[in-house]
């Protein structure tokens, strides 16, 4: 299998299909295995490029905290895409790498040609906000897997179909990625000049009210609402996030 090496760290990923390049991230705590519903559909007439972000999967897991963070993630990414001599792509994800996918276009705009952003959220404005996320959210969960290793996952439906090879890292990328540090990327929303697809699952309780903040923030964007889907919605309804993935990307224009 293809993988890259960045200052000694390993990076998994897995390319299908020829044509146009869409480079998708997946959640925290899950792997490139949780888009095995799309690989067939979206390799017809594209490349397609999943991956498995640092302290996930067959990705390393390497000691140095400072080794994870948005920045390394991009530029993770960024590599993948040079490694397979990619000029730019459609950049999208679920969760996290719909946060990443967004981080991407900050840092790289000219190698985005469209966004899809799934169940995810822009990050937050309100410095409180996100020191609630950070410690309700990301660092319960690194505590979690310090203490009780890769049990703490959990059972969720893209978790569930993802295998891991470190506890440890999956608690340092919690720390260096999943947490929040800052409100560059909920401010870069309505710059966003590229066609954008903001979907989300009717139940994902969570995440309703920052992909309506997106929709409204990026100019031109899509918004659509997958029926009978939680936080997973490719998973848990594989055939109506298809439809709309399919009909997003026939929309923009041929590279």
């Amino acid at each position: 299998m293809p993988n890259i090496s960045r200052d000694g760290v390993s990076v998994f990923y897995e390319v299908s299909g020829e044509g146009p390049t869409i480079l998708l991230s997946h959640g925290y705590g899950a792997t490139s295995q949780m888009w095995a519903g799309q690989l067939e559909l979206l390799s017809r007439d594209h490349k397609l490029i999943t991956w498995d972000m640092r302290g996930h999967g067959q990705t390393d897991s390497p000691e140095d905290p400072s080794c994870y963070s948005e920045a390394e993630t991009v530029d993770d990414m960024a590599a993948i895409l040079d490694a397979e001599g990619v000029d730019s792509a459609v950049i999208g994800g679920l969760s996290l790498g719909g946060y990443m996918s967004l981080a991407f276009n900050v840092a790289y705009p000219e190698r985005t040609r469209a966004l899809m952003l799934f169940d995810t959220g822009p990050g937050y404005n309100n410095p409180k906000a996100r020191e609630g996320w950070n410690t309700g959210m990301a660092i319960p969960r690194a505590e979690a897997l310090e203490r009780d290793g890769l049990a703490a996952l959990g059972g969720s439906e893209e978790v569930r179909v993802s295998t891991h090879r470190s506890a440890a890292g999956l608690a340092r990328a919690a720390r260096g990625m999943l947490a929040q540090f800052d409100n560059r990327i909920i401010q870069s929303l309505t710059s966003i000049d590229k066609p954008t697809l903001v979907l989300v699952g009717e139940h994902d309780e969570p995440f309703l009210a920052g992909t309506d903040y997106m929709a409204n923030k990026i100019p031109g964007s899509t918004k659509v609402v997958v029926p009978n889907a939680g936080h997973a919605a490719n998973i848990d309804n594989p055939a109506d996030f298809n439809d709309a993935v399919s009909s997003f990307l026939s929309s923009i224009p041929t590279p």
